[in-house]
């Protein structure tokens, strides 16, 4: 008997699902009360992404609620810098803290030989969500993309300007670029690493892309990524890449066909048939619905949620999110999302 077919992974093949596959950007996480329950149970939020039986059940919660066609292992993007070695934290009410890396002393210090050990939490939970998993239902791997987890390991925190990583780049950027190549060579084994534990589909989440002016958007952004697609597709060359160039804008044209990736995730900013004339032309695309929109509701979600789908939905196209979704979301709105999207709802 043949197996069913992955509407997710027929849609990267290039080819057209009807209707198209869903998955949400953070489905995993705080707007689920089986999610705060299980977090509540242990010290951090990084013990969480490093307990393999507890991030695999967080990662497989959705999937008992939702007929979504993806699963994403549940981790962060922050791992690697602490598989690198750097001191990171993850401080309730505030967010990531870290030691900040921001001369060549330190980041020399960073260990890529070193990372695979402290990774192999993540690679265990890969293991047992794919044991659970439907074969119809791939498990996304994913990574941060260098110039974004850069920006945290500069900063040594989030920011709203990735300020003190733009100054390193533009006032020291051989010492800039050996904290890039060290992210490349990390991230790529990263990947290759959930590969090897099962996923079948990789994402990389370039959260920062848009703070990057035309110029440098190319050498930090498009590079790099394009560095990781072709490390990991020389020794796994049918895996699917997603990339996600959020506050990109027309750039995203330039990233989609310079990187190398299978598809381009959309931000919320995006217009819908600017997606469909410049990027879906070329690749498969995802997203793009707001969020907020998403934890809203009602009568504007239908609308939206059936506009992006008949804007886009006749080409190869995965349902998403234009970011993650927020923790405030009721779960009725999702379930009302996914239904709309699969048409099962007037």
């Amino acid at each position: 008997m043949t197996s069913p077919t992955s509407p997710l992974l027929t849609v990267l093949s290039g080819e057209v699902s009807t209707p198209p596959p869903v998955w949400l950007m953070r489905q995993a996480g705080r707007y689920l009360p089986e999610y705060r329950e299980v977090r509540a149970g242990v010290p951090s939020f990084l013990d969480l992404c490093l307990s393999p039986k507890l991030a695999a059940e967080v990662t497989l919660q959705p999937l008992r609620r939702f007929p979504l066609d993806a699963a994403i292992v549940f981790s962060d993007i922050l791992v690697v810098p602490f598989a690198l070695g750097q001191k990171v934290e993850f401080v309730e009410g505030e967010g990531p803290k870290l030691e900040p890396v921001r001369d060549a002393a330190a980041i020399g210090k960073l260990d890529v030989g070193a990372a695979a050990d402290k990774l192999t939490p993540v690679y265990e939970t890969v293991e047992r969500v794919v044991a659970e998993l439907p074969e119809m239902v791939p498990l996304i791997g994913f990574c941060g993309a260098p110039w974004t987890v850069a920006t945290y390991m500069v900063e040594g925190a989030g920011s709203k300007d990735q300020a003190s990583a733009r100054a390193l780049a533009y006032g020291e950027p051989e010492t800039f670029r050996a904290l890039i190549d060290t992210l490349v060579e990390a991230s790529a084994n990263y990947l290759l690493g959930q590969v090897k534990a099962g996923c079948r589909v990789l994402q990389i989440f370039d959260s920062w892309a848009g703070s990057l002016p035309e110029d440098e958007f190319e050498r930090w952004c498009i590079a790099p990524t394009r560095a990781i697609v072709d490390r990991v597709k020389a020794l796994a060359p049918d895996i699917p890449i997603i990339g996600f160039p959020r506050g990109s804008g027309p750039l995203a044209e330039r990233y989609a066909t310079k990187t190398g990736i299978d598809a381009v995730g959309c931000d919320t900013s995006l217009p819908v048939g600017w997606i469909r004339a410049a990027l879906q032309t070329r690749l498969p695309v995802q997203g793009n619905l707001d969020p907020i929109l998403l934890a809203t509701g009602g009568p504007a979600l239908d609308e939206r949620v059936k506009w992006i789908v008949e804007t886009l939905g006749q080409g190869p196209f995965i349902f998403n999110l234009g970011h993650g979704i927020l923790p405030q979301t009721p779960i009725e709105n999702v379930e009302r999302l996914v239904a709309l999207v699969k048409g099962d709802v007037g």
